[in-house]
């Protein structure tokens, strides 16, 4: 049996938009304790996509979360020596997580020269419903749909 669950933390709003959730964007997307950094590369693909849409870079950054949300996954369960992918709804701090980490992840990935230019082009894809991120989301429901006759299993 484990030990009793650990106290939740709260982050601290961010300086500009006064945001936890912008402060947790930006702990996922800081290397080697450079928040400072993290923060200003943020501030400027925010500044950056706002130019390029022409309305608030807050709200298509808020968008483009919210499209990247999963709303099911699927996790391995065995059953009998048989290992089946069992789909399961996940926990609203799970998706806000996930769709953190897949923005980032993707920004990274991209072609332009500098993280802001990546970031800013993930976001502005992802809130018009294209982009990487887009595609990872869509293939975790395709595959929890896939297996869908296995949701009985669920633990």
């Amino acid at each position: 049996m484990r030990k009793s669950k650990p106290k939740k933390r709260y982050l601290l709003p961010d300086p500009k938009f006064t945001d936890p959730l912008v402060t947790k964007f930006v702990n996922y997307m800081m290397e080697r304790g450079k928040k400072n950094v993290a923060y200003s590369t943020f501030y400027d693909a925010i500044e950056m996509v706002e130019k390029k849409a022409g309305e608030s870079g807050l709200e298509v950054w808020k968008r483009a979360m919210s499209n990247v949300m999963p709303s099911v996954e699927v996790k391995s369960r065995r059953v009998g020596g048989a290992t089946f992918q069992v789909p399961i709804e996940i926990r609203p701090e799970r998706k806000i997580n996930l769709s953190i980490k897949w923005l980032i992840d993707y920004a990274r990935a991209r072609g332009e020269k500098t993280m802001m230019d990546k970031l800013a082009g993930e976001i502005l894809a992802a809130s018009k419903g294209e982009g990487s991120a887009i595609k990872k989301k869509d293939d975790t429901h395709r595959m929890a749909e896939a297996n869908k006759a296995f949701s009985h299993f669920r633990f």
